[in-house]
């Protein structure tokens, strides 16, 4: 398929953005409408309760391309994106925040980057428009955490604002707040990331859904991310590893122990006994665990996993295959 013609939708979850929403389908419809291909806009209402999902309703009634989903309750950011993948159709991926912070005056810019060379094209927010303490701050600890543990060179992973090919996100599993690691996931399979300077624009309506709270769930989702990237398929080369550790610092508390006992004819309780017992016992642990890990491990990529999230109802889409 020729590249300037291929179809794309654009995924947005959508969490009590009642005021927004109306003035960003008008910006999405005078963005998209020039480039001339196929497109379709799904908007993801993930348990909003301020009236969303009825303004997204009298949307979808007047624009054709317009699809709703529904979940029952409000999952998280990263769910609701994967339900807009899972009840997407077309090979080129959008996403973007429903606040009009992100600019869709900028997707046209993205998608002509992704072009033939690349997989990811992620916004790079350069001049944001927030509070500096409460969100500058802690994502600039974030993205340079992010960027030291998997060695993408992205400067702002929370950014939105990205394109991707379907192939891609196919190849991704999305939990937690692993939404703004796509770009690092895509890296580890293969994917060609890159990013772009984009607009960013301070919010006018509505209240933001981001605070300091969410830093500490960054930070977990990192570690864990860490962890996937390095042990995903061999934990016991960790737990395994950590396990020998502790076996080996147990024999060297018996040597000491034994040359006490033995040489030195000191019967009497040290800390260094307790000390042997605690590598003893960590290191025989550790192994357990990394055996079970690997047996959960096999099982897991011979089943299904559980579902992320849960769609109450849906309007102009059909059920993801």
């Amino acid at each position: 398929m020729n590249g300037d013609a291929t179809p794309l939708s654009v995924v947005l979850p959508v969490l009590n953005e009642q005021d927004n929403l109306e003035p960003l389908h008008a910006r999405l419809v005078d963005a998209l409408e020039p480039m001339a291909r196929e497109y379709e806009v799904i908007y993801v209402d993930d348990g909003s309760t301020d009236g969303s999902w009825e303004a997204l309703r009298k949307i979808a009634a007047r624009d054709r391309r317009v699809r709703l989903v529904r979940l029952r309750r409000n999952f998280g950011q990263t769910p609701a994106l994967a339900a807009g993948f899972a009840h997407s159709r077309y090979p080129i991926l959008v996403t973007l925040d429903a606040d009009l912070q992100n600019d869709p005056d900028d997707i046209p810019r993205l998608i002509e980057r992704l072009g033939d060379s690349y997989d990811v094209v992620s916004g790079w927010r350069r001049h944001r428009k927030d509070p500096w303490l409460t969100r500058l701050l802690p994502s600039h600890i974030a993205n340079f955490l992010i960027r030291k543990v998997s060695g993408v060179p992205l400067h702002d992973f929370g950014c939105m604002l990205k394109v991707y090919r379907r192939e891609i996100i196919q190849d991704l599993s999305l939990y937690g707040e692993m939404h703004r690691f796509l770009p690092v996931l895509a890296h580890w399979v293969g994917g060609r990331v890159t990013e772009l300077e984009v607009a960013h624009h301070p919010r006018t309506r509505g209240v933001s859904k981001y605070g300091l709270l969410r830093t500490y769930k960054v930070l977990l989702d990192l570690i864990t991310l860490k962890f996937i990237g390095d042990f995903q398929s061999r934990p016991n080369y960790i737990f395994g590893g950590f396990g020998l550790l502790s076996l080996m610092l147990g024999f060297l508390a018996l040597d000491v122990v034994a040359y006490r006992v033995f040489v030195l004819r000191r019967l009497e309780a040290t800390p260094m006994v307790f000390l042997m017992v605690i590598f003893f016992l960590t290191g025989v642990f550790s192994l357990f665990i990394g055996f079970l890990a690997e047996i959960v491990i096999r099982g897991f990529y011979d089943t299904r996993r559980k579902p992320a999230y849960y769609v109450r109802e849906t309007v102009g889409v059909d059920p993801p295959d």
